[in-house]
C-alpha cells in the first residue's frame, strides 16, 4: 500500500520547502525593505521560507571617525552568531556586504551563497570595488538589479547570474480615482541624497511653474530641500513616511526622475519611476541606464536629456490631461506585466530553488 504524502497548509510537501537565511543591513535601508522584506510573504506561498537577520548596529559607519573602530568591532561581533545559524538553512542570501565596503564574515556562512546587488557599489571606492569582487567570487549566485550591474560582475566569477528588478507591490501602489481639482502637482519622491539631481533641473522647473498659479513642485523625502531659484510658494515639501508614500504619489500629475549620465546612475534600478507608473502617473525621466530600458516598453512618458526637453515634456503633460491620463494607464500596465511583485516573486523562488541540488 502506498502511503499518502503529507502536505503543509499551502499544499506543498514539508520536505519540498526551501529555507533561506537573509542577511540585511540597517532596518532603515530601503533596499532591505523592497528587495527582501516584501518578498517574504509571497515566497512563503511558493514554498520558500526566508528568515531575516538584520544588523543591530546598521551596515553603515557612524559619522564620527573616533566611534568607527568601536562600531566596527560591535557590528562584526554581533554578526557571528547569526552567520553560524546559516548552516541550518538551505541557502544564504547576502543583501550586499555585512559591513559597508568590507568583506568580513561572509566567507564563513553556509553555501550555497547568493549575493544581491542593486547599485553600482564597486564605483564608490577602490576598497568597495575589491569587496564587491571578493563577495562575487565567494558567492554561488548573484542577483542583479539591472543589466548594467550584471555586465559588471567580475569576469572571474562563473556564477549563476540573474537579473531581477526591484519589484513593485502593485496591490499597494495603485492608481487613485480621478478627482476634479485644478491643482497640478509635479512630483519627486526619494532620499535627500538625490537632491543633487533636482538642482540640475531647477531652472527648467522654474520655467514650467512660472505663471501657473495652480502648479506646485512636490518633494517627498526625509529632509526639506533648499532651492536657489524656486520660491517657497512653488515648492510643497512632504516628509516621507511608510503610511503616506502611496498617497503622495497618487496625487501627482507628473512624476520626475532626473539622474546624470554617469556609470553610477546606470546602476540605479529606476524604482521611483516604476512607483510613479504603478500609480498610473506619467513620467518625465533622464533617458539613461535602466530608465531608458523601461521607456522602450511603450508610451509611459518622456525621456528628457536637455533643459529644453524637461520644460517641453512637463508642460505637454500638464496641458494635455486626457492624453497624460492614458499614458499613465499605459505605465501601470507595463509595471503589472514586467515589474510587479506577482511577476518577479515566482522568478526569485525558482532561482533560489535552483541551488537546492548544490547544497
Amino acid at each position: 500500500m502506498i502511503e499518502p504524502i503529507s502536505m503543509t497548509d499551502d499544499g506543498h510537501p514539508p520536505n519540498s520547502r526551501l529555507r533561506v537565511a537573509a542577511y540585511t543591513g540597517s532596518s532603515t535601508v530601503s533596499s532591505r525593505r523592497f528587495r527582501v522584506l516584501q518578498y517574504i510573504e509571497r515566497l512563503a506561498k511558493l514554498a520558500v521560507d526566508i528568515d531575516e537577520y538584520v544588523s543591530r548596529w546598521g551596515s553603515w559607519p557612524p559619522i564620527s571617525y573616533t566611534k568607527r573602530p568601536f562600531w566596527l568591532a560591535a557590528t562584526v561581533l554581533d554578526r557571528i552568531v547569526p552567520i553560524a545559524r546559516s548552516f541550518a538553512y538551505d541557502v544564504t542570501l547576502l543583501q550586499r556586504e555585512l559591513v559597508s565596503t568590507l568583506a568580513t564574515l561572509e566567507r564563513f556562512s553556509h553555501r550555497p551563497r547568493v549575493l544581491d546587488i542593486d547599485d553600482a557599489v564597486w564605483l564608490t571606492s577602490k576598497r568597495a570595488c575589491k569587496t564587491f569582487t571578493t563577495l562575487a567570487n565567494l558567492s554561488d549566485g548573484i542577483i542583479c538589479g539591472n543589466n548594467f550591474i550584471a555586465e559588471n560582475v567580475p569576469l572571474s566569477s562563473t556564477k549563476k547570474i540573474i537579473i531581477l528588478p526591484t519589484p513593485v507591490d502593485t496591490a499597494r501602489f495603485i492608481p487613485a480615482q480621478r478627482k476634479d481639482t485644478n491643482k497640478q502637482i509635479i512630483g519627486w519622491s526619494g532620499l535627500s541624497s538625490g537632491f543633487q539631481y533636482l538642482l540640475g533641473i531647477e531652472k527648467a522647473l522654474l520655467q514650467v511653474i512660472s505663471g501657473r498659479s495652480n502648479v506646485v513642485f512636490r518633494v517627498v523625502s526625509d529632509k526639506k530641500p533648499t532651492f536657489q531659484w524656486l520660491s517657497e510658494s512653488m515648492v510643497e515639501y512632504v516628509k516621507w513616511t511608510p503610511t503616506n508614500e502611496v498617497q503622495t504619489i497618487q496625487e501627482m500629475t507628473v512624476g520626475l526622475m532626473p539622474i546624470d549620465d554617469t556609470l553610477w546612475s546606470r546602476g540605479k534600478c529606476s524604482y521611483k519611476m516604476l512607483l510613479y507608473m504603478s500609480c498610473a502617473i506619467p513620467v518625465v525621466v533622464s533617458p539613461y541606464g535602466m530608465n531608458a530600458d523601461v521607456l522602450k516598453y511603450g508610451n509611459v512618458g518622456f525621456g528628457a536629456a536637455t533643459p529644453t526637453e524637461w520644460v517641453e515634456h512637463i508642460k505637454w503633460l500638464l496641458d494635455h490631461p486626457e492624453a497624460a491620463h492614458q499614458i499613465g494607464l499605459n505605465g501601470r500596465q507595463i509595471v503589472e506585466q514586467h515589474y510587479s511583485l506577482d511577476v518577479v516573486a515566482p522568478q526569485m523562488a525558482s532561482y533560489l530553488k535552483s541551488f537546492r541540488t548544490n547544497s
